[in-house]
């Protein structure tokens, strides 16, 4: 029963999906801020790299390894993420010119790229990798088993990340204050909430969980690094956003559709259903567009909008 496709889709959906839901959760957390980051495929690769360097270089037991590794990752990513908040924050910079140039300065061929190859990184497998948990000992329980309780750590720690998000933006005093932000900072500006705080804040927690996301890649899928790794996971994550309003369970049930499609191809290869890879390769891309295009249409916006202040600079007295 536990072979069968479905329960292996779903299964496999959450794998792959995790990475992508950890690092829109991030791109959540900005965007509620009313901070556009689209440098969050270049944050990405910089948590995977400086994750593997680490998990490669660094001796010691396996768990504590790749605990140090994750952090490390996501200060990594948090680093980038300043000179996004600076740009745009401080000096009030476009913020869709400043993510975008990001990506290409930390991207497949810019500075994540380099430090592999200063640290000599391709081509050299990984000394710590982070294995599924048989949680319970129940990965064998009929459906449920592999689906919820044969999974790597991270994909629990996603869980516990969305679930926090949830409670802080709607459940605590500083999470109005956030919303406050993104919707109207002239009005929590005249309430006494400092907004240039709030946005540098959350645009490094966001960029702190793309690197997570991005280590996911080089310590759970791979044990090793190439250039381009995450392969454009970057942008799903930004997709994953918008499809899902700007909730985080909507964020993790979009990556888990994603996960689907991109394992899809190596479950139906795995049964002897043989197709172009490139068909699969390219349907997260297509679906993408497609989600893109459904929640941009009147009734997407109508429902669930995006923050008010989203993108917009913000300067006390309009300065």
């Amino acid at each position: 029963m536990n072979h069968g496709l479905a329960i292996q889709l779903i299964a496999t959906g959450i794998f792959y999906g995790t990475p992508m839901a950890i690092a829109a959760l991030g791109e959540l957390l900005a965007e509620r801020s009313g901070v556009l980051n689209l440098g969050v495929e270049g944050m990405m690769l910089m948590g995977a790299v400086v994750a593997f360097w680490v998990s490669r270089d660094v001796s010691g037991p396996n768990g504590l390894v790749l605990i140090i590794a994750v952090l490390a990752g996501a200060a990594a990513a948090a680093a980038i993420s300043l000179i996004h908040a600076f740009m745009t924050i401080t000096l009030r910079a476009n913020q869709v010119v400043s993510g975008l140039a990001l990506t290409i300065f930390a991207g497949a061929t810019g500075l994540s790229s380099y430090v592999g190859d200063l640290a000599n990184l391709g081509g050299n497998p990984g000394r710590h990798i982070m294995n599924a948990i048989n949680v319970f000992g129940l990965k064998n329980v009929p459906i449920l088993g592999p689906i919820i309780f044969n999974q790597p750590a991270l994909v629990y720690i996603s869980w516990m990340i969305a679930f926090a998000i949830y409670w802080y933006v709607n459940k605590t005093r500083q999470g109005l204050h956030l919303r406050a932000v993104g919707e109207n900072p002239e009005a929590a500006d005249a309430m006494g909430v400092s907004v240039v705080r709030y946005r540098y804040a959350h645009v490094l927690m966001g960029g702190a969980l793309a690197g997570v996301g991005g280590s996911f890649y080089t310590l759970v899928i791979s044990s090793e690094w190439t250039d381009g790794i995450t392969s454009g996971a970057g942008w799903i994550a930004l997709a994953l956003v918008i499809l899902a309003f700007w909730r985080p369970a909507g964020v993790l049930a979009g990556a888990y559709l994603f996960g689907v499609v991109s394992a899809l191809g190596a479950n139906l290869s795995a049964r002897g259903v043989q197709l172009p890879p490139e068909v699969f390769s390219a349907l997260p891309y297509v679906l993408t567009i497609v989600v893109l295009a459904i929640v941009s249409s009147g009734w997407g916006r109508g429902r669930f909008g995006a923050p008010a202040a989203l993108g917009v600079p913000y300067a006390r007295d309009g300065g």
